[in-house]
C-alpha cells in the first residue's frame, strides 16, 4: 500500500511542487486548499495524468472544525495519513510592528502556527504508535525569516516561523520513540506567488543579489528536500531544520 501524504496549501507554489514530487516518489497525495479549487484541480490533474494517486481536500487550516473534517475525509477516501507537510502559510504587506493591527497578527499566527499545531495533532493521532499507528513523518515549512527577523517588512511572519522552528525541535523529541520523525525546511527567496500576495510580486528578483548564489530558488528545489525528508533515506533524521536558501 502506498504511503499517504497530506500537503496543506498544496495547490500552488512549494505545496504544489511538493505534491507533484511526492506523487512521483510513490506517495498517494491529499492536496489541501483553502479557496482556489481551480488551482487544486490543476495539481490533481497533473498527478493523474502522470499515473499518480491523488485527491483534493478543502479546509481552512485556521479553523479547527475544518481541519478535523479534512482528516476524516482523508481517512474515508484514502486511509490514515503516514506523512504530513505543514506548508500552508501567509504573509502580508510590508509593515513595521508599530503599524500592525491585531487582526493582521492574529491571522498570521492562526494560519502559520495554530494551523500547523492542529494539523499535526490530528496526524499524530493517526501515525503515533502510542495511538496504535504505524509511525510516519512530518515536515514543517519554516523560513529563513525565522533567523533574519524580517525587519521593516514582516516581523510578524518571521516570528510565526520562529515558533515553527521551536515547535519542530520540541515535537521531534516528544514523539521520537513513537515512530514519528519531525523535521523542517527553511526556504529562502523562492520564486512563488506568495510574494505577490504580500504586495511585492518582483521581490524574488529584487532580493536575488543578496543571496550568495546570486539567484532565487525554485519551488521544486524546496520540494526535493521536503520529499527526501519523508523518504526512508532520511530514516535517522529527526529534529533537523534544513535551510534551502542559496547560502543566505
Amino acid at each position: 500500500m502506498k504511503p499517504i501524504v497530506l500537503i496543506t496549501g498544496g495547490s500552488r507554489g512549494i505545496g504544489a511542487a511538493t505534491a507533484l514530487r511526492a506523487a512521483q516518489q510513490g506517495f498517494t497525495v491529499a492536496v489541501n486548499y483553502t479557496s482556489n479549487a481551480d488551482a487544486a484541480r490543476h495539481v490533481v490533474q497533473q498527478i493523474v495524468d502522470a499515473g499518480g494517486s491523488v485527491i483534493a481536500v478543502q479546509a481552512d487550516v485556521a479553523d479547527e472544525d475544518q481541519i478535523v473534517a479534512m482528516f476524516q475525509a482523508i481517512d474515508t477516501q484514502l486511509g490514515p495519513v503516514s506523512a504530513l507537510v505543514n506548508n500552508a502559510g501567509v504573509v502580508d504587506v510590508a509593515a513595521r510592528v508599530d503599524e500592525m493591527s491585531a487582526q493582521r497578527i492574529r491571522r498570521m499566527f492562526d494560519i502559520n502556527v495554530l494551523g500547523t499545531f492542529l494539523c499535526t495533532r490530528e496526524a499524530l493521532r493517526r501515525m503515533s504508535t502510542r495511538h496504535g499507528g504505524k509511525g510516519g513523518c512530518i515536515v514543517n515549512v519554516s523560513s529563513v525569516a525565522a533567523r533574519l527577523g524580517g525587519p521593516g517588512q514582516y516581523v510578524d511572519y518571521a516570528a510565526s516561523k520562529g515558533a515553527i522552528d521551536t515547535f519542530t525541535a520540541g515535537l521531534a523529541k516528544e514523539v521520537a520513540t513513537e515512530g514519528v520523525r519531525v523535521n523542517a525546511v527553511r526556504p529562502g527567496i523562492i520564486e512563488t506567488d506568495i510574494h505577490a500576495s504580500g504586495g511585492q510580486p518582483d521581490r524574488a528578483r529584487q532580493m536575488a543579489p543578496l543571496v550568495p548564489m546570486q539567484r532565487a530558488g525554485s519551488a521544486e528545489e524546496v520540494a526535493n528536500t521536503i520529499v527526501w525528508l519523508m523518504s526512508p533515506e532520511a530514516s535517522y533524521v529527526t529534529g533537523a531544520n534544513i535551510d534551502v536558501a542559496g547560502g543566505r
